[in-house]
This record gives structure tokens, sequence and C-alpha cells, in this order.
């Protein structure tokens, strides 16, 4: 088909436009040929007349399928041409947001200016292993391919990125070093990735800058090898650089700054270790202030130098070599501040102690005079003579500028020469992946020397990528076996000879740098002479004789001649050289030592870049003489040369290009600017790849894919069985020029256009197929809809007639209702009136006999109340007249006595005066004069005392006086009050008569008031009614708010059901964290375990050479020396001599406990670190303490038995007197007690002494109990022990006579042996019981007489109290002693019960044992004593019968059993016939043996060899599915044997009596329980893991690209990325082979028995992994983002769900996992226009987060021009309708993630006895007990 006939109506094309560059347009009829203008209709509206060029007649280029526009790949476009590319680019960049597209081999990446959460560990390990057109573009996924062709091809490669500055290159190639050092790890523990990831930082702080159009610009160019070892792990660097800016140091133009590392410095200047340097504000200093820009927004430099710091200590640069870095660079900017002065034209000084070059020198070591002295004078040489010549201030200033280059320049060398040696690796590289980060082709408005030599650069880069691509090309075209025609492409090679062949522009620039007086004029006449009409891509200005214009591959450029003679020549003065050179500062010589060598090729140009080669770690060594004549090297020779290294290294590997583009250039997020993107498009190349591409059969489709997409336009008889032959008859048929298709082997190749012609014709076909399908829906909808209508119709006219007749019938029945009503109303009427009047009169006469009767009831109160005042009032009077009779007899008296007592006292001192009588009374008195002197004396005392105490009495009585005095004049007033009141009465009785006068006036208003009350009491029986009426409605309302309580309660109980859900879910998923974190631990455990394991072996392998006669122990038992693991009893067979011969080198087992320690203090510590430490240091502590008083025990204990004996025969009989005693403080407190309370037919006293006495008893009867069991015991001992030494002297002797084999006495001798132990450990399991009993019976004693001390102070306290309170207080101590001990007895009789039942239990087995060694020993002593009875065969049913359940075997055989049972099992041989978790059942019943022989040594070395063989196997075979899952069965059944045989309630529910008896006796196995548990995990996760590996290359392609439902989905156009070598198996897996390899696995776990439970969460997990890396893809996968594809994934889980059914695990919770990829999916599907589709799809995509939900939209890509992309709208409606759901930023799911897992107990109903032991598992040695 011709081009031409593609230009119809409606066509659309793309013409030339001087803003946007192309814009798009539709043609308004159809173009024939020979017209010259073309009619178009503009997108905003307009109509345009198009003239065509008359010379050429190009057409327009035409407009590609809206279903092609945002591929991901450009070379998938039908039209291969600029403006579909700058489309297709501005499409995926502002409306998808992707910033990459691939180009053919070339990832096209746009600078978002904006932080992107594209980068993180997810996305990394997403694009990990995938093919590169699998995937969305990303730098990662080129990153990938290199790796794997590396790994693949066993060739170098390399990863080009280019671009201008600002377009991203430096982060596009830090990204691609992070991909490297996070996929492939490091080779040692030396994390070369760190280090190689850290050079980044210090680069850019000494090689970056900010510019006008990038704040981090990289100023050089670098080339990094980042090497791997024969595993691909990343082993080391190296670094090459290249033209680095010098002239940055000295200038920076307006709004750029200089290198970030000064102003760092500057920003940690006030560090107290920078003080030395004297630095303050970047401002200061002349280098840094230039740019007027110091500070970049949103940088903190102070940050950035510590993080640089850090780097350089990361590595290896010391502190002292990093202050002298930061030394040379202070020196710099002092060095810049130096100012010079004019003494004339030609020469000029420095202010003497100038302070910038004092701090200069002092910093660097050299002497000041010598330095200023050089920095103002040069010297000349000639063939004889030596001159010191002075220099102008200019030539002064440009030499201080030139060293200060040149010494930036050599501390630059030396920090990458640094660095290289911190990277470099012993190790021997295998292979290299380099990063070349290179600047694109430059055209600024003046050009000089450094663009001069970018542009060469990108010459020699650009001919080197378009070799490759032509290449490519070709190689495809011959894989295909297509004729190869040679397709005209560019080639730049006149344009490099130009440049570097000889008389070439670097050639001629050398020559005229070695003449004396050369000079850029003469250069550039030089340049005319040569080049100018001879070569076509020189040229010459035409205004200028200073300039030469060269045609680039990009554009046209010219360069200004001035400066390329002195920058070629890069002038340094050698004097100031030297004058470093001898400075006392070490550091600063070192970056000079090279100088009398060749300069490094680090050495740059005066004002340009230095171009550098590549660095070695350790400088070459050279003649003198070689290196004297290598300095004369211009700086573009070296360029050249280091170019051609670069292009041989190229070369040398397999490249991969990345081209970053800069969007715009004012740093504007996701805004694209079409002129500066096709200026860079056509400078980088791309453009170039189009043309070669489209030169040839750019549209390429297999055969299958060919079928699939066209299949709409065959016809069913075109389909053969061969699909080839199919697509050619098609082809044939559809398009006549055979010239526009060829078919090659497995594709099909056509011409630019003819993809886009097919599609045209299958848009049409589908079209016409849509329209027939119109029409018919149309029409059957049309007619449903008139049926609706008539049958609506006759229901409307039915219920109208209907309705009709109702009313009729409703107006009768009304009618007759009325009629009734107003029958009853009127009877209501005249009733009402006949109550009114009948209770009107009622209620008169209520009124009327109420008032009588009050009236009288008046009267009777006012006589009985004058009664009551009489009677006070003459009490009154005759008690007052009483008083005073009194008062006056009373003072009668008084007088008279008086008068009589003055008689007395007249007397009495008449008889005193009389002085004989005197003489009479003190006869013989003059003795006791001076006692009654004293006594007198006392009184007087005594006196003083009393009359102080009379003068308080009189106090007193004065007060109680005036109160006296207050009540008297209280009573006169109140005595008045009464005289008052008689007043009151009398005219009380006036007003009474008043009263009478009134009562008859009231009367007379009573008829009035009772007229108003009959209008009141209507007034109010309507206020009633009214009432009422409002009543009704509060009720109404009370009603309604009721509902309304009634509903809130409903609601918030509802609310609060959800909250308790809620919080209950919360709990759970915080449990489930827990669990998770410890689980993750474990792992992380196990993890570092097996790192130091193959640590271990390594070191051992480097280490332990082997030697003759020498032989190693095996790798594997290096665990046996971990502080982390299991110490190992198990060895090989042919270990077992080695270890015989080396006892010395074996080493001691590590115990259980010290693992289960370290175990818990994992989990603790994740808690509280220092809590937890302290208290395992007291655990520890206390470990050590029972150990040693359990070593000291045994030494007492033996001479201790008999006196414990004694004294415990001492303490019952002291026991049995103090509770006599107790009884009789009884009863004493019975007799002494009140009768009524503790007599002893009181209830609450004899319910507590029957208790007492009842416990009493019962305990006595438990104690004779234990002493009977116990003389039983001793009595059974010592019954023993004369049959053991009976059978040690007598029967021993007779079968040694008698036995003549050595084999027969050996098993005899081990057979006694073992009864031995079997006694010895009874006898000492008894003494330990006989201890622990002495011990309670001691703290009984003792308990009894604390008790006792205790009522005897009660007894003493309550003597003290009186009777009463005596004897309530002995009571009430007497109760609570009593429920005291009656709680504590009814403990002990539990705790005996218990005790008795164990010693019960204890004993039959012991007597078992006891006959069962009895008989043993009959038999071993049969065949000597009866040997011509005949043989029967009778102890072996017996034995049957008998056997509990236990297996015995030597401690010798264990690590046969060990190997026998687990080492050599392997489950798809014997283990497939074994009853499931037979293992776990013959390793509990070896434990059960160990138990009943109460060997703890036994039990633990078999533990510990269990658990180490299992991770030993699992180590080795645990990439096998089958090995892991029946070793997880096993642990779990092991581990619920533990359990439910561990004799604990909780675990002997469900077990059957035999089962109760075959628990556990003698040692709790808790902690080893817990140690399988974590083991059990460990294998989970290790099961987890290898089911990923299975499942995930299967997942993908069965879930995502297999074609489940034929013909729904059409396959799109494909670029060159997915029809790369690395996708050749793609296709391979189905959804039949992920449901045949789930059956696969549930299969595999029924048959190993695996807990139902532990079953659903691996069918969980593994449902997880399918959803997870399915939904992942499909985030990364633009392609798969179609309705088309949402259905085909909907299909797939359905399958999915139909499999769970099936299998009965719908209860799993494996559905709920798939709920993000199944709303994904629906999200594919739904509709996306409206508001009401945005707020489905929010309600609807829950399990979604929000960067999901967008990246969905973003990537929704039409299959067919039916489907509409979703608009950049409708996609921002989406964000903000989700802005407040707070959900993970994160964009992939954690396909890692592993569910924390459960062992529910699951007890097993299989009888331990009935267990057989099949003899394929070699366990003969063990027998059953």
């Amino acid at each position: 088909m011709a081009a031409s006939e593609l230009y119809t109506k409606f066509a659309r094309v793309w013409i030339p436009d001087p803003e946007e560059v192309w814009k798009s347009a539709e043609l308004l009829k159809d173009y024939k040929p020979g017209d010259k203008v073309l009619l178009l209709h503009l997108e905003e509206g307009k109509d345009l007349e198009y003239r065509l060029d008359p010379k050429t007649k190009e057409l327009p280029h035409l407009r590609n399928p809206d279903i092609l526009v945002g591929e991901n790949d450009l070379t998938a476009l039908s039209y291969l041409h600029e403006p579909a590319v700058l489309h297709n680019l501005r499409v995926r960049f502002i409306d998808s947001k992707l910033i990459y597209t691939y180009c053919g081999i070339v990832l096209v990446a746009i600078n978002p200016y904006e932080q992107l959460p594209i980068y993180g560990e997810d996305i990394i390990n997403a694009y990990s292993g995938q093919n590169m057109g699998d995937m969305d573009p990303h730098i990662f996924a080129v990153a990938e391919e290199a790796y794997k062709q590396m790994a693949r091809d066993e060739r170098n490669q390399s990863i080009i990125v280019s671009g201008e500055s600002g377009a991203g290159k430096t982060v596009s190639a830090k990204y691609a070093m992070r991909y490297f050092a996070t996929v492939s790890g490091s080779a040692s523990e030396a994390n070369v990735e760190e280090k190689v990831l850290a050079s980044n930082p210090i680069m850019e702080s000494i090689g970056n800058a900010k510019t006008t159009r990038n704040d981090n610009s990289s100023r050089f160019g670098k080339y990094i090898e980042i090497g791997f070892d024969k595993r691909y792990r990343i082993i080391g660097a190296n670094m090459r650089t290249y033209l680095l800016e010098k002239s940055r140091v000295v200038f920076q133009a307006e709004e750029e700054r200089n290198y970030h590392i000064f102003y760092q410095l500057c920003a940690s200047a006030k560090l107290p270790e920078f003080k030395m340097l004297r630095l303050g504000n970047a401002n200061d200093f002349h280098y840094t202030k230039q740019g007027g820009s110091p500070v970049i927004e949103g940088v903190d430099d102070a940050k950035e130098m510590a993080h640089t710091r850090q780097a350089c200590t990361l590595l290896g640069i010391s502190e002292s070599y990093q202050m002298g870095i930061f030394r040379i660079l202070a020196g710099i900017l002092h060095l810049g501040n130096v100012g010079f002065t004019s003494r004339d034209s030609d020469s000029c000084t420095i202010p003497p102690k100038h302070e910038p070059l004092s701090i200069f020198c002092d910093l660097m070591g050299v002497d000041y005079e010598e330095m200023c002295h050089w920095l103002c004078h040069r010297k000349l040489a000639t063939a004889t003579e030596t001159y010191i010549k002075p220099i102008s201030k200019l030539q002064a200033t440009n030499a201080r500028d030139a060293l200060s280059k040149h010494i930036y320049a050599k501390l630059f060398n030396w920090i990458v020469d640094h660095v290289n040696q911190a990277l470099h690796s012993a190790v021997k590289q295998h292979s290299f992946i380099g990063v070349l980060d290179i600047y694109g082709f430059e055209t600024f408005e003046i050009n000089s020397f450094e663009q001069f030599c970018i542009n060469y650069a990108n010459e020699k880069l650009q001919q080197q990528f378009n070799m490759h691509v032509f290449k490519l090309e070709q190689e495809e075209y011959m894989k295909e076996q297509i004729p190869w025609t040679l397709i005209d492409f560019y080639d730049n090679q006149p344009c490099i000879n130009l440049i570097e062949s000889k008389l070439g522009i670097l050639d001629l620039l050398d020559e005229e740098c070695k003449m004396p007086k050369g000079t850029d004029d003469t250069w550039a006449q030089k340049l005319y002479n040569t080049h100018l009409n001879k070569c076509a891509l020189f040229e010459k200005p035409r205004l200028s004789n200073k300039a030469f214009i060269i045609q680039h591959f990009a554009d046209k450029v010219e360069y200004q001649c001035e400066g390329f003679l002195e920058k070629n020549k890069d002038t340094v003065f050698e004097e100031q050289i030297k004058v470093l050179k001898s400075s006392k500062f070490k550091m600063l010589p070192e970056l000079f030592q090279d100088d009398e060598k060749a300069i490094s090729p680090t050495s740059a140009t005066s004002s340009g870049r230095t171009p550098l080669t590549r660095i070695p770690a350790k400088p070459a060594k050279g003649r003198p003489g070689q290196a004297a004549k290598e300095h004369k090297k211009t700086v573009g020779h070296q360029f050249r040369n280091s170019l051609h290294l670069l292009m041989e290294t190229l070369n040398a590997t397999t490249p991969h290009y990345v081209r970053c583009i800069k969007p715009n250039d004012f740093k504007f997020p996701f805004t694209f600017d079409e002129k500066r993107a096709v200026q860079q498009l056509r400078a980088c190349g791309v453009l170039e790849t189009i043309r070669i591409s489209a030169a040839g059969f750019p549209s390429r489709w297999t055969y299958q894919e060919f079928f699939s997409r066209y299949r709409v336009l065959m016809k069913q008889k075109d389909v053969l069985s061969d699909r080839k032959q199919t697509c050619k008859n098609v082809l044939e048929k559809l398009i006549q020029d055979k010239d526009k298709y060829q078919f090659g082997k497995t594709k099909i190749f056509f011409r630019a256009g003819q993809v886009a012609y097919l599609e045209k014709l299958r848009a049409d076909k589908l079209r016409a197929a849509c329209i027939r399908i119109q029409k018919t829906i149309r029409g059957w909808l049309l007619r449903k809809k008139y049926l609706r209508m008539r049958k609506a119709a006759i229901t409307v006219q039915r219920y109208v007639r209907g309705y009709q007749a109702r009313c009729y019938a409703k107006f009768l029945r009304r009618t007759k209702a009325a009629t009734i009503i107003q029958k009853y109303w009127r009877m209501y009427v005249v009733h009402r009136k006949y109550k009114i009047k009948r209770a009107a009169t009622i209620v008169l006469q209520s009124y009327l006999r109420g008032y009588l009767a009050r009236n009288r009831y008046r009267k009777i109160l006012r006589e009985h109340k004058a009664v009551i005042i009489q009677k006070w009032v003459r009490g009154w009077l005759a008690r007052t007249h009483y008083k005073k009779t009194m008062h006056a007899i009373i003072y009668l008296q008084c007088c008279f006595r008086r008068m009589m007592a003055k008689r007395e006292l007249k007397k009495l001192k008449i008889e005193a005066r009389s002085v004989e009588r005197y003489k009479k009374l003190h006869i013989g008195m003059e003795n006791k004069i001076m006692q009654l002197q004293r006594k007198v004396d006392e009184q007087n005392k005594d006196y003083k005392c009393l009359m102080e105490k009379l003068t308080n009495l009189e106090g007193i009585y004065n007060s109680e006086t005036e109160k006296l005095r207050s009540d008297l004049e209280r009573l006169q007033l109140s005595e008045e009050e009464a005289k008052v009141a008689t007043g009151r009465v009398l005219s009380l009785q006036e007003e009474i008569a008043k009263l009478r006068k009134d009562l008859e006036q009231t009367r007379s208003e009573k008829k009035s008031i009772e007229e108003r009350a009959d209008k009141y009491k209507q007034e109010t029986d309507q206020l009633v009614l009214i009432l009422k009426e409002e009543n009704t409605l509060l009720k109404q309302e009370k009603e309604t708010l009721n509902h309304l309580i009634v509903e809130q309660a409903k609601e918030m109980t509802e609310t609060m059901e959800k909250k308790l859900v809620e919080e209950t879910k919360q709990l759970e998923l915080d449990l489930n964290d827990e669990r998770l974190r410890y689980q993750n631990l474990l792992n992380e455990f196990s993890r570092l375990e097996e790192r130091y394991d193959d640590l271990k072996e390594e070191m051992t392998l480097m280490l332990n050479v082997p030697k003759p006669g020498h032989k190693r122990t095996d790798s594997t038992h290096s665990s046996n020396e971990s502080e982390y693991t299991f110490s190992s009893e198990i060895a090989e067979a042919e270990d077992i001599p080695l270890r015989a011969e080396e006892p010395s080198e074996k080493k001691v087992p590590l115990d259980m406990s010290l693992f289960l320690k370290l175990q818990k203090r994992v989990t603790e510590l994740e808690q509280e670190k220092q809590i937890m430490q302290d208290e395992l240091d007291r655990k520890e502590e206390q470990v050590l303490r029972s150990k040693a008083k359990e070593e000291e025990r045994p030494q007492i204990r033996g001479a201790e038995l008999e006196y414990e004996s004694l004294k415990r025969q001492e303490l019952e009989s002291e026991n049995k007197k103090l509770k006599n005693e107790l009884n009789e403080l009884r009863k004493a407190l019975s007799e002494k007690s009140a009768p009524e309370v503790t007599a002893p037919g009181a209830p609450a006293y004899r319910v507590l002494m029957e208790q007492l006495t009842s416990v009493s008893e019962e305990l006595d009867v438990r104690k004779e109990e234990v002493l009977i069991l116990r003389s039983q015991l001793v009595s059974q001992k010592e019954a023993i022990q004369p049959k053991n030494t009976m059978t040690d002297s007598t029967i021993l002797l007779e079968d040694v006579q008698k036995m003549k084999d050595k084999g027969e006495i050996a098993q005899a001798y081990i057979g006694l042996k073992e009864t031995n132990r079997l006694l010895e450990s009874q006898l000492q399991s008894q003494k330990r019981s006989h201890e622990n009993e002495a011990e309670a019976l001691r703290g009984e004693i003792q308990s009894l007489k604390e008790e006792n001390n205790r009522q005897q102070q009660l007894l003493a306290q309550n003597l003290q109290l009186p009777p009463e309170a005596r004897i309530e207080a002995s009571l009430q101590h007497e109760i609570t002693r009593l429920t005291n001990e009656n709680l504590d007895l009814m403990e002990q009789l539990e705790k005996q019960d218990k005790t008795v039942r164990k010693l019960k239990k204890q004993l039959k087995v012991f007597a078992k044992k006891i006959g069962e060694l009895e008989v043993g020993q009959m038999e071993n002593i049969s065949p000597g004593q009866i040997i011509d009875e005949p043989i029967r065969p009778v102890n072996i049913p017996r034995k049957e019968k008998d056997f509990q359940g236990m297996l015995e075997y030597k401690k010798e055989d264990e690590q046969k059993l060990v190997k026998n049972l687990i080492l050599e099992l392997k489950p798809r041989g014997v283990a497939v016939n074994l009853i499931p978790g037979l293992p776990a059942y013959i390793l509990f019943m070896c434990v059960r043996h160990a138990d009943y022989l109460n060997d703890d040594q036994k039990v633990r070395s078999l533990l510990t060899s269990t658990i180490n063989s299992i991770k030993k196997v699992l180590k080795k075979r645990g990439d096998d599915f089958e090995t892991v899952s029946f070793w997880l069965s096993n642990t779990c059944r092991f581990l619920h044997c533990l359990k439910q045989y561990s004799g604990e309630e909780g675990f002997m529910k469900h077990n059957t009596a035999r089962q109760n008896e075959h628990c556990l006796t003698n040692f709790d196995l808790a902690e080893y329980r817990q140690v399988l548990s974590d083991l059990a995990i460990q294998i989970y996760q290790q099961l987890v893991r290898v089911l990923e590996n299975i499942l995930q290359p299967m997942i993908v392609s069965g879930m995502l690209e297999h074609e489940t439902i034929q013909g729904v989905s059409g396959v799109k156009p494909t670029g060159l990325r997915k029809r790369t070598s690395s996708i050749a198996d793609e296709g391979t897996y189905t959804l039949d082979s992920i449901l045949r390899q789930l059956n696969s696995f549930h299969s595999v776990m029924c048959q190993h028995g695996m807990d139902p439970e532990l079953i659903k969460q691996v069918v969980k997990q593994m449902f997880y992994i399918v959803g997870a890396i399915t939904l992942n893809n499909l985030l990364l996968r633009k392609d798969m983002c179609s309705w088309s594809k949402g259905m085909q994934i909907r299909y797939n889980v359905s399958q999915l769900e139909e499999w769970l059914r099936d299998k009965n695990l719908m209860n799993s919770g494996a559905k709920e996992t798939l709920e993000p990829l199944i709303q994904a999916a629906q999200l594919l599907q739904v509709k996306k226009k409206t508001d009401d589709d945005a707020e489905a799809i929010c309600s609807m995509c829950n399990a979604l987060t929000t960067a999901q939900i967008v990246k969905v939209l973003n990537l929704y890509t039409p299959v067919n021009e039916f489907e509409e992309r979703v608009s950049v709208s409708f996609i921002r409606t989406i964000q903000m309708r989700l802005r407040d759901r707070k959900d993970s930023p994160q964009l992939l799911m954690d396909a890692k993630h592993i569910f924390p897992v459960t062992f529910p107990f699951n007890p097993s109903s299989l009888a331990l006895e009935t267990i057989q032991i099949p003899a394929s598992l070699g366990l003969g040695f063990i027998s059953r007990v």
C-alpha cells in the first residue's frame, strides 16, 4: 500500500510550529496526488491551508494511532519520526509521570526535578532477575541487563550515561551503582559496596558545583569500573576522571558557586578542629564570593561536610590526612585573597606582612619571604644565563590563580588516587561493569577550548554508538535470515579526522604551542589555510578572523580561538612549585612527587578542565629522562590519549546507553519544553537511532503475536495449524506490495507505516462488528421497552379501576358510620350535662357541711386553750409564793446560827488566854516543838497551794455567778413577758368577739365566692381539656424520644461492639506483629548462625592446610563450636576412629541451657535490654548457687540420714504435744467464754470445731498411709539388695562356669549393670523424697511453734483486758485462727492427695520393673540351669501385652540412631511408606525411656543431637521441598508429643487413660518445647523460601502473561526490548502449571501428616506470594494495565479460589491475601470518567494504597481504539478524595513478607504401644520396653 493512500479524510498529521516545534492537525478531505495544498483542522479549532514544498513535495508526518501513544519503547511506534518521538515522551512524562522510556537500546531519562518513590529496596528487588522488556523502563532494568549479560556472556559491560548539565547524569550513575551494590553484595565482610557508594559524596564535594543550570553539576567526567569475582559479587572498584574544570576554582559566573567543598569548610569553620584553618564566611574569600550565591536552597553545607568526612573515614582516609586535605583547601582560599600593588607597569609587590599570604604560608608550611618573592617574579633561562624578572600586577594575579588551580588539581588527583586504593581489592577481578558519567554535547554563545574537548569526546562516543546500533541491526537481520541491505546512516569519521588526524586541529594546535612566538591569531590562520574550502565540515565565520566553525553530528558550533594556546600549554611557574615542594607540611610534597615523571593524566589546563586518564592504585615508576620528555605533552595530546584509552575500554565491553534529557531550563518539576527537548534528542543520538531503525524494517512481530493481534482479519478457512503459513497467506492478501514486509525465521518485519495500516484495517473490522452488535442490541432493547410499556399501561388501568371501586365503598362506609356517630354523640352530651349538675350539687353539700364542722371545732379548741393558760398562770403564782417564804425562813436560820457561833467563840478566847490551862496542855511537849514547827512550815506551803487553788476557784465562782445573774435577768424578762401575755389573753378574748362578727360577714361573702368558684371550675375544666391535649402531645413526644433513645442505645451498643471488634482486631494485629518480630529475629538468628558456620568453614579451609597422615573432621561439624548453636554429639562413621585418636581436640559439648538462655535473651532484648540483662544475671547467679548447693548436699546427706530419722520422731512427738496443748487451750477458752457464744452447742463454734477435727483426722490418716508406703519401699529396697548380692555372688559364679562364650558373659554383665543402675536411681529418688518430706515436717513444726507463741501472746494480751472484751477478743482470734488453719489444712490435703497418687503410681511401676528384672535374671540363668526343659516363648506375648510405649537404646548407639533416623532418612524413599510422623514418635519414645530411667544426661544429649541433626539435614537439603515439609511435620509432631505427654492438665484433656499413663514422670521439658517451637518456626520460614523460589518463575508468566481466555486480550505492537535474547523462555508457564504445583505442594504436606492448621497457614503464605508478585509486576508493567488483562486476572483468581474450595481451604485466609490483586483487576475494568466513578473506585479499592491506585490509573493503556485513556483530571480527583486516607506511601507490596506462624496443639490419637518400627529404618539396635 502506498503511503499517500493513508492521507484520507480525518487522518491526523504533524505540521511544524515555531513555538511547539510540532503541532497536530486533522485532514478535512482526502489527499490526491498532485495536490499542492492540504486542508487541515487544528486541535485549537482553527482551519489551515498547509502548502506542500513544491521541490520535495513531502507530505507531513502521519500521527500514530492513540493506542500506540505512551509506549514503553519508541521503536514500537508505527511511524518513527521526530514528532512521534517527542509526543510519546511528552505524554509519558506529563500525563503518566513516567521519566524513563526505551528507544531501542537506549534508555531515555527525563529529569523530573522532583524526588520520586521509585528507587527503594522494593523496586530493586522487583527488577532483580527480570528480563529487560518485561518491566517498565527504568535505570534498574538497564543495570540488571548489564549484570545479567556479564554473568551469562562472561563479558565486561559498560553503562554510558550522557546528557547536558542538569539532566541527571550523576544521579542516574549513582542509582546504577546502588543497584549493583544491593543486588550483588560483597564477597567479603569489608562492605565494599558501601565503600563504592561512599565514594560518591567525596567526589561530589570536590568535583561538583552549582551552576545556572544545575545545583549539583558534575564539573568532571568519570568512568567507574566496579569489579566482580567469579561468583559475581563486588570485590572492588576503580575510577578514572576526565576534564576537571579547574577554572571554577578561581572564577565563577553570576549565580554560580565554586566547588562544594569550599563552602562546606566555611560552614564548619566554628568547629574546634577547624580553628587552625582561620576560615570564616564564604563571602570573606575572593574565590567563593564572585558568583554572589553562596547558599543553595535546601542544602545544609555543615551537614554535607559531616557526610563527606564520614565517607572519607569509611574509605580509610585517616583523620590526619583529612585535616591535611582541609589545610590545603583552606590555603587555596587564603591564597585567593592575596593582593598585589603595582610599582610600575612591569613590576608589582605584596604589602609587608600581608595577612592572607602569611596564613597561606603557615598552613602550607613554606617560607613567607620566598613565596612572596616568587609570586612577584619569575625566572627566565637561556642557553648561557638565568634571569629573574619582575612581573606586572596582571601577570602576578594570573600566576596566583594558576598556582591555585594547579594545587587543586593535584589535590583532586591525590584524593582520586586514595579512593582507588581504598576500593582496590586483593582478590583477582573476574569481570567488571563500567559506569561512564560524562558530559553531553555543549554549545554556548562563546565556546572555547573546554567545549571543543567535550564535543570531540562526544563525537567519538557518537561514532561508537552508531556502530553499535548498526551492528545490532545487522545481527538481527542476519539472525532472522532476511536479505541485508546497506542502511545509510550518519558517519562522523570525517569530523573526527578533522580534529585528530595529521595536520588536524589538535595537531596544528600542538605545533603552534611549540613555536616561540605562537599566538591564537597565527594558529587561526593556519587552520584557515589548511582546512577552509578543503573540508566541508570546517567553516570560517563571516565577521571574524579569530574563530572557526565545525559541523558536528548534532549541530554547528562556532569556537573562539582566544585562549586556546594558553589553555593547551597549562603554564605554571616552576619556582612556585619548588617552594611548595620544600614545604615542612609532609602531605604537600606528596601532591607534587610525580612532577618529575610524566604529568599525571589528571593535570589540567590553566583555565579549563583537566583531562584525566586512568589513575593506577600505585604510581608507576619511570626513568627521569623519559618523564622530562613526557612532561612536554600538551593538554590536548593528553586528552586525546585518555579518550583513545576510554574508547578501547568501551569497545572491549558490551555498552548500554542512558541518555539524560533536561525538560526545561528553570528546574520546574514535570514541565516539558519541546524546543529544549528536541535539541537534546538531536544531540544525544536518540533521533539517529530512530532514523536507522526507520530506514529498514522498524516494526517486528513474532508470528504468534501477529496471529493473536490480527486474528479478526482472518476468516475461519484461512486459519491453518501452521501459524507461520497462516500469517503469510493473510499478509499476501492484505498488503499487495511485498517490499513492505519480510518473513524471518521467528518474526515478521514491516516497513514504517504498515502496522498503522493493519491497525486501521483491524479497527474498521471491529467498528463494523460493533455497529452490527449495536444494531441488534438496540432493536432488542426497544422491543423490551415496548413490552414493558404495554404491561405497565395494563397494570395502571387495573389499579385505577380498583381505586375507583374502593373509593365508592369507602363513601358508603362513611355515611353509615356518621349516623352511628351522631347517635352516640347526642347520648353522650345529655349524659354529660346530667353528670355536671349532679357533681355541682354534691360539691355544694360537701362545702356547707365542712364549714359547719370547722366552726364547731374552732370553738372547742379555744375553750381548751383558755383552760391551759389558766392552769399555767396559777401554777406560776403558787411557785413564786413558795420561793419567797423559803428564802425568808433560810435567812432567819442563818442569823440565829451566826449569833450562837459568836457566843461560842468568845468562850474559847477566854479559855485560851489562861496560862495555867496552856501549861496543862503543853506538859512534855517541848521536844515536839521543832516537829510542829516543821509541820507548820509544811502547812504554810500547803496553804499557799490551797490559796492558789482558792483563787482559781474564786475565778470560777465569779464566772458562774455572772452566768446565774444573766439567767436571773432572763427569768425576770420572761416574767414580764408572761404579764404581757396575760394582757394579750384579754385582748384575744375581745378579738374573738370581733371575729364572730367577721364570721357572719364571711358567710355572706362565701356565697359570692361560691359563685365565682363555679365560674372558675368551668374555666379549669377547659384548661384541663387543653392540658390533656398537651399531655397527649407530650406523650407522643416522649414516645418518639424513647424511640430515639432506644435507637441511640442500639447505635451505641453497635458502635461499642464495633470498637470492641476493632480493638480485638488491633490486639490480634499487635500479637501478630510481636509474633512476626520474634520470628524475624529467629530468622535473623538462623541466618547469622549459617553465616557463622560458613565463616568457620572458610577459616578452617584457609588456616588448616591438610598435611600427610592428618585427617580433618567434616566441616559440617564446625557448628558444634558455635556459642549460638546446640552441641552435637552426632558423628559420621568415618569420624569415630579419628576422635578416638585425637581425644584432646574434642570439644566439650555445649549445654542446652546455654542456648535456652541465649534464646530468651534474644527475645527479651527487644523489649527492655538493661532490665532483662539484670534479670538474666540474677538467674545465672541463682543457677550457680543451686548447683553449688546440689554439690554440697550429697556430701552432707549420707551422714545426716540417721540423725534426721531420729529427729523426725522427736519432731512428731513435739507436734503431738503441741496439739494437745492447743486442745487444752480451746477447752479453757470455751469454759471462760460467754455461754451464749462459745458454748459447745453454739452453731458457729460447733461448725468450726467439727471442720477442724475432721481435717486433723484426715491428715493423720494420710500421714499413716505415707508412713506405710515408706515402710513398704524400705522393705522392698532391703529385699532387692540381697537379691543383687545373690546374683553377684552365687548365680554369676555358676553362670561363668557354665557359659563358655565371652559374648554371653558380656551380655549378662551389661544386664546386671543396668539393673544396678536402675536400683541406684530408685534409691536416689527415694532419698530425695525422704529429704523433701523431712524438710516439709520441719517447716510444719516451725509453723506450729510460731502458732503456739502467738497463742500465748494473745492469752497474755487478753488477760489484761476486762472480762467481756477478753471473751470477745479471744473468740475472734480463735475463729480467724481456725478458718486460716482450715484453709491451710485443705491445701495440705490436696498436696498430700497428689503426692499419694504419684507415690502409688511409682510404687506400681517399681513393682513391675522389679518383677521384670527378676524374670529377666531368671531368663539369663535359665539356659545354664534348665538344659533339658523344652524352650517355651512364654515371655514374648507378655512383653507385647505389657509394652509401655518406650524404646530403649544404648548410650553409644545414639549417633547411630540419629544418623539412621534423621541424617540418612530420605522422604522420597523409605519415608513415603511410613506412618506420618513416625520419626517423631520414635524419638519421643526414646525420650520417654530416658525419662523413665531418670537419666537427665541422656535426655539432654538425645534432644540436642536431634535438633542439631535436623538443622544439618535442612542445611544440606534445604532447597528440597519434600525434605523441608517432612521435617516440619515431624518437628511439629515431636513438639505435640512433648506437650501431650507432659503431664500438664491443659494438654491431657483429649488423652485416653492409657495415654495418660505414658506421661513423662521425672523431667519438665517446657524449655525444650520452646526450642523445638523456634526450630519449627525456622523450618517453616525455610519452607516458605523454598515455595517462593519454586513459584516465583511461574507466577508472572502464569498469572499475567499467559492468555488463559483465548482471544480476549489483543497483543499490542512491542519494541526492540521485548525481543531480546533475555526472554527466550517466555510463556513456558501457565496457570495450570501453578495449579499443578499447588496440588503437588498440598499432596506432599498431606502425605507427611502435616497439621491441617499449619497447611492452611502455608497455603495462605503461598497465595500471598502469588498475589504480591503479580500485583508488583502489574504496577511496573504498563503493557499489562488494560481492560482485557483485568479480565484475565479475575479469571485466574477465580481458578485459584476454585482450587481452595476443592481442598476445603476457604477458611484459611488465603483468599483475603488476593484482595489487593482482585481490586487492582477491578480497577482496570470499571468506568473511569465521572465523579461517581471516582467515588465508587475509592470505596471499592480499600485494600490498595493511594500510590497503587494512582499508579494503576497512570499506567492504564487501551489495547483497542474503543477504550479510552484515563484523564489527568480524573486522577487528580481520585488523589483529592484519597488524601485523608492514612496508608503506606510504599508502592509495591513486600513479597518477602512472611506471616507469623503458630502451631496449635494437635494431640494424636495413636497409641504409642501399637507403633511398629519397620526394618527399613535400620533401627534393630533399639528395643521396645
